[in-house]
């Protein structure tokens, strides 16, 4: 296996469809929330602030809840 520096791996991270969310929605939110409060976040995130939230949530419950009690149930999961 191959071993990457640390700046080959930034580079892939940047690529990553995941990091670019995680930096440009999480990071972000966070910096406004704490240098100009939680109002000022509703206000320059609106609506799409909620839907991460809700989307987040409905992903993890899912498998949490469904997909792997179902995996378990069925004999596919040990």
């Amino acid at each position: 296996m191959q071993t990457l520096t640390k700046s080959e791996l930034i580079t892939r991270l940047k690529g990553n469809l995941v990091f670019r969310f995680y930096k440009v929605y999480i990071i972000d939110s966070i910096i406004i929330t704490k240098n100009q409060g939680f109002k000022q976040l509703i206000k320059q995130k609106g609506w799409k602030i909620f839907l991460i939230i809700f989307l987040y949530y409905l992903i993890r419950d899912t498998l949490l809840y469904i997909v792997i009690p179902f995996f378990i149930a069925r004999g596919i999961i040990n």
